[in-house]
């Protein structure tokens, strides 16, 4: 990827950057390795010193603890403070004590207690009479609680004590009775917190030689409360100081387990010979890149020189267009050199080419326009004989419509004729079947009328019987009417002959009304039967006539049906004629569309050969201005 600045610098100074940086890349590269080295081994003296400092104070302050608390261990088994505590003789306690305070200097005071809080001497009076009337705070506070059973502690080495007026650490330890085992009282043993400044001042004093004005010495708890400060109150603060610690732990058992002892100083000080040597070799490397650089610009130009003015001779061929210019043939036989030579003899060539290429072009230019005016006059034929195919195409195309038409009307005609044959033999059909129904009809009727003729002479017959029996009703009327009558005169005796000539007097007279009745109905159907002979004589003369007329239209459809098949004759051979005539003009119009595409294929061509010819005098023109952009 191409940097944007490093694409507008002309050869000269990209050759003088490139040169440049590649001979103080490796250089920064090597220089930046050495200071990083040089840094990393610093860091790890740096951090070896510490730590062994930190070890060394670590070492110190434990070894001085130990040797404090077994001093006070030892103390509080001597045997004149056992028995001050049993007798409550306390002189020579006081003594004792006083003695020790003497000869231990790093302890400001010894104070003997007894069980219950009460100092009962100390290596002073004041300090006896300091702790008067503090036996409650006495059993309250954490070292003699510690001190009870039989351990030291650090919590109180925090603040400064009021009694002492200073930062001490209590050690405090049981007196035992050796007799019975009872705890007796409490030695406490005020050590001089301040005494850890003495122990740390050969370190200090190392590191001032060292010149490392910012060394310091810190002890810390186990969660991190500050003990112990080198520095004192006001000391500096660096976030980001350079620290290692060391931890007391747990293998010689003593007040402080689990302190931190943190060596620390300021990084820029400890680093400061590493940070002038990076200083001073960044200013090597710009003194060397300067150098470099103008060494570069030199080189550059020397080789750039020539090709700044092969490329004034190139700029002005290629603005002027002249190769009759005379280029100068350098000495030098480097790749400079050989590039002038070779692009001398590039010119030449060129000027040859040039020639060369305007001769060809010049009869290019002569044989396109001969190809133009020929693809003109051929596309000018193949226009006007498209132009009459297309006619004629137009032309069979309607004499194609016109004969489907023809094939459609004659199919039609063919089906209309097909269809009154159907219906003409139907028809003579159905007339055959009216005639022979007028003929059972006609045998129907006269059928009809002997059974009416019948019917009319049963009907007489049931009139003679029906006066009969009004004749025998006439009677039995006369009968029951004289029984009646006899009845009457027989009296009480003919009572029921009358009720019996009653009856049959009633029986008489419905007899004579039914047959009354009888008589009428017969004469209504004795004139029907007249009225239906008389109808059956109207209708037999009405069905001879119809059948009459019946086989004059038979006659008709049969005449009408053979008119009909010698028509669908006729038709099917029209149909078969334009069915042809509709082939041969499909095929005369299969043939002409055919023609068609060859033409339009023919046209295609041509088109394309017209292209063709056009980019050739595209070509052509650009070879012409190609060719006169050149003077030779």
């Amino acid at each position: 990827m191409k940097l944007p600045l490093i694409g507008t610098l002309k050869l000269r100074g990209r050759l003088t950057l490139y040169v440049t940086l590649l001979a103080i890349t490796p250089l920064f590269v090597s220089s930046w390795l050495g200071s990083s080295t040089t840094r990393n081994m610093m860091q790890e003296q740096v951090h070896e010193m510490l730590r062994v400092e930190a070890e060394g104070l670590k070492d110190l302050v434990e070894a001085s603890l130990v040797e404090r608390e077994t001093s006070v261990r030892s103390w509080a088994d001597d045997a004149l403070l056992r028995d001050a505590l049993r007798m409550g003789s306390y002189t020579e306690s006081d003594a004792v004590l006083a003695r020790l305070q003497l000869r231990y200097t790093t302890f400001t005071g010894l104070v003997l207690f007894t069980d219950d809080g009460q100092a009962v001497s100390a290596s002073t009076p004041a300090l006896r009479e300091s702790f008067s009337g503090q036996e409650t705070a006495v059993r309250d506070s954490a070292w003699f609680k510690a001190a009870q059973e039989g351990r030291f502690t650090s919590t109180t080495l925090t603040a400064e004590d009021p009694v002492f007026g200073m930062r001490v650490l209590h050690l405090a330890a049981p007196v035992m009775d050796s007799r019975g085992g009872r705890r007796l009282g409490v030695l406490l043993a005020a050590y001089d917190w301040g005494q850890v400044g003495e122990v740390v001042k050969t370190a200090l004093s190392r590191a001032r030689a060292r010149k490392n004005e910012s060394f310091a010495l810190e002890v810390r708890t186990d969660t991190g409360t500050l003990l112990f400060d080198s520095r004192g109150s006001d000391a500096w603060r660096v976030e980001n100081a350079v620290s290692v610690e060391a931890i007391n732990g747990t293998e010689i058992g003593d007040v402080g387990d689990g302190w931190r002892f943190v060596a620390l100083s300021d990084p820029e000080e400890v680093y400061a010979t590493v940070n002038k040597l990076r200083y001073g070799v960044v200013l090597v490397v710009l003194a060397v890149a300067v150098a470099v650089a103008l060494a570069a610009f030199l080189l550059a130009r020397g080789i750039s020189l020539p090709i700044t003015r092969l490329n004034e001779v190139v700029r002005h061929i290629v603005q002027e267009g002249d190769l009759t210019h005379k280029l100068e043939v350098p000495t030098q036989d480097d790749e400079v050199g050989q590039l002038a030579r070779s692009f001398v003899q590039m010119v030449e060539n060129l000027r040859e080419t040039t020639q060369s290429l305007q001769r060809g072009t010049q009869v290019l230019t002569d044989t396109v326009a001969e190809l133009t005016r020929a693809a003109e006059q051929q596309e000018s034929n193949i226009t006007r004989q498209a132009a009459a195919l297309q006619q004629t195409q137009v032309t069979a195309q309607e004499i194609k419509q016109t004969s489907l038409v023809a094939a459609e009307r004659a199919e039609a005609v063919l089906t209309v004729a097909t269809r009154a044959d159907e219906l003409g033999r139907d028809g003579a059909r159905a007339l055959d079947e009216s005639l022979n129904g007028f003929q059972e009809m006609s045998t129907q009727v006269n059928e009809m009328a002997e059974r009416i003729g019948l019917l009319n002479e049963r009907a007489q017959q049931i009139g003679g019987i029906a006066l009969t029996v009004k004749g025998l009703a006439d009677r039995s009327n006369m009968l029951a009417l004289n029984a009646a009558i006899e009845a009457v005169r027989s009296g009480e005796h003919g009572k029921g002959f009358g009720i019996v000539a009653k009856e049959i007097r009633t029986l008489a007279n419905q007899s004579i009304h039914s047959t009354t009745q009888v008589s009428t109905i017969l004469d209504d159907i004795t004139q029907a039967i007249r009225d239906t002979v008389a109808r059956s004589e109207q209708s037999q003369t009405r069905v001879e006539a119809g059948m009459e007329q019946a086989r004059t239209s038979g006659e008709s459809l049969r005449a009408l049906s053979d008119i009909v098949q010698a028509n669908m004759g006729a038709v099917r051979q029209i149909a078969g004629a334009v069915n042809q005539q509709n082939a041969g003009v499909g095929e005369i119009f299969t043939a002409l569309t055919d023609l068609s595409t060859m033409m339009h294929a023919t046209m295609e061509g041509l088109m394309a050969s017209q292209r063709v010819t056009q980019s050739l005098r595209e070509v052509s023109e650009q070879m012409a201005k190609v060719a006169r952009s050149y003077r030779v």
